[in-house]
């Protein structure tokens, strides 16, 4: 981060996004060479990289956005570790070590061994990947659908961008535990559509998102409750940090996913969801500061509104595939519309103000 009221182009925060991408794409093209020998399967790797780069960051819009929200909340000291170890965990932790822990838990081998199974079998690796999508997009739902109702359903919410139901769900937050009555009562609906061996899993993973959402929340209130009792590096610190690294985890679910449509090699992954999570991570500095979700009020509401549409779909997608472009331009599409109502409230408040 830089110091306060220094200033640099948009572009300046993208510098070390271009050189991972730089970097990336090269290591990619060195794969498809090493695995291939040709020069049109060095050219397709090239290109999944690159798509799979485009993925993430198209998927990963609203969470740049969250990531800013609570980041300015953080000491920087804290600010700095997410922004460097943190983005070490979310490339390395979820785009690698991730994967292989799924698989190794549902295979019942060791980590080597998923290891070995990706480089050597990768399509018995990505299959079985795949059959633990169902519990895999419980958990990641759930928790994404506590982080999207917690805003709104917020009695001290004062500004809102849609506003007849967002002053309703604000009015409803009177009413302890509202969110997790909307979650659970949207958990059972799901669960009733699914036979009978899926809903008894689709439930547990979905429990079991749930309370990680509450313990996470439970740690970060101790971590910033007593001033007395904690350091000033721990207000603010630890208990954010957490919670942007759960919240990470639980975007990167869809994106890792997602990606095995397009090839089942672990490590063309990793490189291409690795720079697209650079990108995530330039985008998050430059929100914070430069102070957008203040100029833009209505920003993190449509970032909002996409992790509660996205907890949706990853719900729904236990039921029917659904293509992960329209999950990325549907977060997209909204973040611009809240973006431009922001431009044309800051527009019409300088009209009233004479200027």
């Amino acid at each position: 981060m830089r110091a306060p009221g220094t200033q640099r182009g948009a572009l300046g925060y993208f510098k070390w996004a271009f050189i991972v991408t730089a970097a990336g794409l090269a290591l990619g093209a060195l794969l498809g060479w090493r695995t291939t020998g040709t020069v049109g399967g060095t050219a397709t790797v090239f290109f999944v990289c690159a798509v799979l780069a485009v993925l993430e960051i198209s998927l990963s819009f609203d969470n740049a956005i969250v990531n800013a929200n609570k980041l300015k909340e953080m000491t920087p000291v804290w600010r700095h570790r997410f922004l460097t170890w943190g983005i070490v965990i979310a490339v390395f932790g979820m785009r690698i070590v991730f994967p292989l822990a799924i698989v190794a838990m549902a295979a019942r081998i060791g980590p080597i061994e998923a290891l070995e199974l990706a480089a050597t079998r990768p399509d018995e690796y990505a299959r079985i990947m795949l059959d633990a999508h169902l519990p895999i997009a419980a958990f990641g739902g759930t928790f994404l659908m506590m982080v999207g109702l917690t805003y709104f359903f917020d009695r001290d919410k004062k500004i809102h961008w849609i506003a007849l139901p967002e002053r309703l769900m604000a009015r409803s937050a009177t009413i302890k535990g509202i969110e997790i009555a909307v979650v659970l009562g949207l958990m059972l609906g799901f669960s009733a559509l699914l036979d009978e061996k899926d809903a008894v899993t689709f439930v547990y993973a979905a429990i079991y998102g749930l309370l990680t959402f509450l313990a996470v929340e439970v740690i970060g209130a101790l971590l910033d409750a007593s001033q007395e009792t904690l350091s000033q590096a721990a207000r603010g610190g630890v208990g954010a940090f957490l919670y942007l690294e759960v919240l990470d985890a639980s975007f990167s679910f869809d994106g890792v996913i997602g990606a095995f449509a397009l090839t089942q090699n672990l490590f063309v992954i990793a490189i291409g969801l690795g720079i697209g999570a650079m990108y995530v991570r330039s985008m998050t500095i430059m929100l914070v500061d430069k102070g957008a979700l203040t100029a833009y009020r209505y920003l993190e509401h449509g970032a909002f509104y996409a992790i509660v549409i996205l907890s949706v779909i990853m719900y729904a997608q236990t039921l029917v595939h659904i293509p992960e472009v329209i999950t990325g331009l549907g977060g997209a599409t909204l973040i611009g519309i809240s973006w431009w109502s922001s431009i044309r409230f800051n527009h019409e408040e300088a009209r009233r103000n004479g200027g």
